[in-house]
This record gives structure tokens, sequence and C-alpha cells, in this order.
């Protein structure tokens, strides 16, 4: 009987707190329509299971749909949120950025990506990533297209020619990750850039496990896996620390001596460890998006031969322009004359972009679109609500790198990269790495998948559920 009593207690507890979290409101503040599940939980199994099932768009769309709102209130990873869809949402979020809103990641982001910037301001934050940006302009990067090359040349001749089937999706990996490390820290040791690899695949497993930190969860091992490449970092930087003052390294040779030179100068990249969390991000950012859309690039190639052909016959032109000329390596000319390759690269992030979105959070209480947002209230933007939004792209489904000629789509509606003072700013670096990767693998081969129907999954980025494996061909002479 106590047991019973002991039960009905937890339950009707249970139902209050369900109660009081899907409709407290702050007095008569109107929030958006929604419902926010259960306590802690919420629906962000639902958010999850649709990505794991290749429809990451449908847990958006089902809510505009159900709620007839662009605007709505959900609970996801133990918070209330408010999605804000659309160009409209992505404007007013990109524009208040430090005003009305601040970046918001979950804990379980926070113990794994440390900073001893935790206390710093939001403007402390803000000038750090402008200086990343002054690091990673198309001006600055220019100097690294050619050494860019230099990588995927040796890349796809150790890796991808004289074979009759690759998997492409752990080729692409470890393409990206050699090429992070070559430009941002100069490593080229297969041996270290092995050691640094490694453990990203524990620390991806981790990040979206439950944020359990005892011994032997994903959570833990992602933390200690961190934790690892953080302390290889910190001797890569102690060591070229030395080498800077003795003259045996360039102040401009990549992107590490150049935040150690500006160390002096700026507060932002005062302490040893700060520069490590700064290239860790780095390296983390060029390697998990960039994975993503080469491969869904690879894969939409495969499936659609007039892109494929366009791609080829504007790379081939380059190709061939570099030989009458007696040049070897790409330059900044030969990015800014792929136009097309870029539009279908572009058309890519738009069906699949790298990134869904990202969470903002309520710095104080406010008004949008008529609905109360209460401080501390996080918010959602996610890209496919225009990416796939057939008033924004017309036939949305259908694969058109047409629609980024001229002056391309409306502003806001195409953000793989984010934006506003969050824009990425790795994303002039991504495109290059991007273009440079398409120019070797489709001047060398043709292909087509083994497996024609592969699913993608998102977990949380697109990501082929056997690795893309694919029969290469090469061209006729």
């Amino acid at each position: 009987m106590e047991i019973i009593c002991a039960s009905l207690l937890c339950f009707f507890l249970l139902l209050a707190i369900y109660f009081f979290y899907n409709h407290k409101s702050g007095g008569n503040a109107k929030l958006p329509p929604g419902k926010t599940g259960f306590p802690v939980i919420g629906e962000t199994l639902e958010f999850l299971v649709t990505g794991w099932k290749g429809h990451p768009e449908k847990f958006i769309f089902d809510r505009i749909a159900k709620y007839s709102s662009y605007v709505f209130k959900t609970s996801l990873l133990g918070s209330p949120v408010v999605a804000f869809c659309g160009a409209d949402g992505h404007r007013f979020l990109f524009s208040n950025d430090n005003k009305l809103v601040k970046a918001w990641f979950p804990r379980s982001f926070d113990k794994i990506f440390l900073t001893t910037e935790q206390t710093s301001s939001n403007e402390k934050v803000v000038k750090a990533r402008n200086y990343l940006r002054n690091f990673l302009n198309p001006v600055a990067l220019q100097g690294y297209i050619g050494l860019m090359d230099t990588v995927a040349h040796s890349h796809f001749v150790t890796y991808w020619e004289k074979k009759d089937m690759v998997l492409a999706f752990p080729l692409i990996k470890h393409y990206t990750f050699s090429l992070a490390c070559r430009v941002l820290i100069s490593v080229e040791d297969p041996k270290l850039v092995a050691k640094l690899q490694n453990p990203l695949g524990v620390l991806l497993n981790g990040m979206f496990s439950l944020p359990i930190d005892l011994p032997g969860t994903p959570f833990n091992r992602a933390i200690k896996a961190a934790n690892f490449i953080r302390n290889q970092l910190l001797v890569i930087i102690k060591q070229r620390k030395v080498d800077l003052a003795e003259g045996m390294a360039s102040p401009t040779q990549d992107i590490l001596s150049r935040m150690l030179v500006m160390s002096d100068d700026s507060s932002s990249f005062k302490h040893e460890a700060d520069i490590a969390n700064k290239i860790f991000a780095l390296i983390f950012g060029s390697y998990d998006n960039i994975i993503s859309v080469c491969t869904t690039i690879v894969k939409y190639l495969a499936e659609l031969p007039e892109v494929y052909q366009g791609v080829y016959q504007e790379q081939l032109e380059i190709a061939k322009s570099k030989a009458h000329e007696g040049e070897v390596l790409l330059n900044w000319d030969d990015i800014q004359k792929m136009k097309y390759s870029w539009n279908v690269a572009r058309e890519v992030m738009r069906i699949a972009p790298p990134t869904q979105g990202t969470f903002r959070e309520a710095l104080t209480d406010f008004t949008y679109k008529g609905f109360s947002i209460p401080k501390g209230w996080k918010i959602l933007w996610n890209a496919y609500t225009t990416h796939r939004n057939h008033e924004r792209f017309p036939e949305p489904q259908k694969f058109d790198p047409s629609r980024f000629e001229g002056s391309g789509p409306a502003p806001y509606t195409f953000v793989p990269f984010g934006g506003g003072s969050r824009m990425c700013p790795g994303q002039e670096f991504a495109r290059l790495e991007i273009l440079v990767f398409m120019h070797h693998l489709v001047k060398r081969f043709m292909w087509e998948k083994m497996i024609p129907d592969e699913k993608f999954v998102y977990a949380p980025m697109p990501t082929p559920e056997k690795g893309l494996r694919i029969r290469l061909f090469t061209h006729e002479a």
C-alpha cells in the first residue's frame, strides 16, 4: 500500500511540475504557441530522432504547420526554447546579437570546450572573434592556397589513385584534418596528425550523449579526449614560442604563429590556454563541417551527371590554362574562376546544411511578433526554415545551382555559416578547402555510388550510414 501511495504521489508531483512548466508565462505575458513536453526531457528525443532518420527539418516544419506560426515554443536539452523560423527570425536574431540575445551552448559543450574566458564579457568574446576573422579573411588566406593544393595533391595520390573503390567519408575526414593541421599549426608528421585526430571520434560521440560525467560514460570519455587534444596543442604552442624567439619559425607561417605574435598586444590571446582553445575550436570547426559538405558533394555529383559535367569542364579549363602557362599550384585567380563549382557547393549546403542552426539566450525580456520571450529562455534558429522554404527557393527539393547566379538568394535566406556577429569566421577557409578538394577530385575521377540508396543521417551533421563507398573511374585520355 505504501508503495502504491508513493507512486501516486510521484505521479501527481510530476503532473504538477508538467503543468507548471508548460503554463508558466511570467504574469499576463503571451508566450508563443507550442508544448514543452515533460520536464528535463522535453521534446529532445523527437528532435534528435528526426535527424537520425534522415529528416532533421521534419521537427521544425511539423510544428510550423501545427501551430500556424513561425514562432513556437518547445523544450530541448533541459531548457525552454523558442524557435524563430524563417528569414524574419534570422534577421531579428542576427541583428540583435549581444543586445537582446547572446550565444548559448548546452552545459555539455562548456565542459568539453573549456575556456579561461568563461567570466569574460560579451564584448571581449566578440573582439576575439574579430581577431580570428583577421586571420581567416580572404586576403590573409590567399597565401595558403598553394599549401592547400599541395596537401590535396599528396592526399589523392596516396589514398585515391590506383584504387577501384574507396570509402569516401573516412578519406575526406583524413584529408580535412590533415589540411587543418598543416594550415593552422604546420603539423605534417603523419604520426602526430593521427595522434590528434584519433580522439575526435570519441569526442563527437560524447558531445551529443547524456551529460553524465562518470567514469566510462561517453560524455566522460569525450571530456578526456578534449583534454588530451588540448594538452597536445599546448606542447606544440610552447615549442612554437621557443622557435619564434630563436628565429626557427616564421611569424606568418600559419595561424598559430600569427596568434602568438599578436598575443603580445592583445588580451584576447594572452594565455597559452586561450590560444590552445581557439586552435582547438578552429580545428574542430574545419573538421566536422567541411567533411559534411565535401562528402555530400561526392554524393550529389555521383547522382547528377549533368552537374558533375559542369564542374568537370570548369576545373579542366583551369587545369589546362595552368599547364599552358607552366604553373603548378592553384592560386587566388584560379579560385575566382570556380564560379559554377562554388554554386554547386552552395546548393549542397542549402539542401544539406552542415550546421542546422544554433542557440541563443535571451538577455532580457522582449517581444517578437506579438509574443513575449522571457529572459533566460533559449532561442533556436534553423537553416531549414529558409533553405527548404518553397517561397524562398522554388522546388526546394530540386538540386539547382543556378539559384546562386547573379545576386543570389535574398538576405537571411541562405545561412549555412550563420549570421551577425556570430557568423562563422572560418567561412572563407571552408570555401577554399572545398574548392581545392573539388578541383582534385573531378579532374582525376568519375565515380558511382556502390549503395545507390544509402541513407544520410544527421548526428548532427549529414553523415552516410555506410561511409559512402564509391567506384572510381579515370578519365579517358
